[in-house]
């Protein structure tokens, strides 16, 4: 059933009116809706519409709700990535794989051995977050996440200041995995946990140092040496899987 993202004020005494032009060219245009069909809406609110198109002119689609409840397509505690971008292609499935894992958002950092400068980064990134917008609607999320400006790693571990949990994967320097690092920090709900992942060349001796002195966890993922993206995924995957199996319980 197509999921697309709403406004509440669009809501009105059980009647869903879309004419905002995104979702009203897809629906009616692409997808060419039709009234007795069902659709899937949720608000910024996080409010799931289970809906019936009533009727589809050529300015706006009127639905009618049939049921409404809180989603529940989220994950229980905060996880953010923080990732030095890969080329585009490559680029392009982890901001949507980081998606459809329940990232909250994305940090693209600028690290020593980063295939992309930095002028690069900051223009893919109105690109990034259609993709992530994409990719919620795909997999019925709850919210959109967020991706950020380009940042350093001074400015990820900086963010221990608010909360946050940072854990680094650095596959030749560790030999600490997640699962016995969570063994001994379990995840709880409403953590915030920024993963953070280097490039395709690794951390610099500069980076590992700066982990170091800092006293941020590294960790390794395992002996096998995975590609970026294949690490991106793997890691997100893992940790949430220690929460769902061990964490929450």
């Amino acid at each position: 059933m197509p999921h697309f993202f709403i406004n509440s004020e669009d809501v009105i005494n059980n009647k869903i009116f879309i004419s905002d032009k995104d979702n009203y060219n897809h629906l009616a245009k692409s997808l060419r809706i039709k009234k007795g069909e069902n659709l899937l809406l949720i608000d910024e609110n996080q409010i799931q519409y289970e809906t019936v198109v009533e009727n589809v002119t050529n300015k706006e689609i009127t639905v009618y709700v049939e049921n409404s409840y809180k989603s529940f397509r989220k994950l229980d505690f905060r996880l953010y990535l923080g990732q030095s971008p890969l080329r585009s292609n490559a680029q392009s499935i982890i901001i949507e794989k980081a998606t459809e894992l329940g990232v909250d958002g994305v940090y693209p950092v600028f690290t020593d051995n980063c295939v992309l400068n930095k002028s690069v980064i900051e223009k893919k990134i109105d690109k990034w977050q259609r993709i992530m917008y994409e990719a919620a609607k795909q997999c019925e999320r709850a919210y959109i996440p967020k991706c950020f400006a380009p940042t350093s790693l001074e400015n990820l571990i900086s963010l221990r200041n608010q909360g946050y949990k940072v854990i680094a994967f650095c596959e030749r320097f560790s030999r600490l995995t997640l699962h016995e690092y969570c063994n001994k920090y379990p995840i709880k709900k409403d953590d915030k946990i920024l993963l953070i992942i280097g490039p395709e060349g690794g951390f610099s001796d500069s980076e590992f140092d700066l982990f170091r002195k800092n006293e941020v966890p590294m960790l390794t993922l395992g002996n096998l040496i995975l590609k970026a993206e294949t690490a991106v995924i793997v890691a997100l995957g893992n940790l949430i899987y220690e929460y769902e199996n061990y964490g929450k319980n």
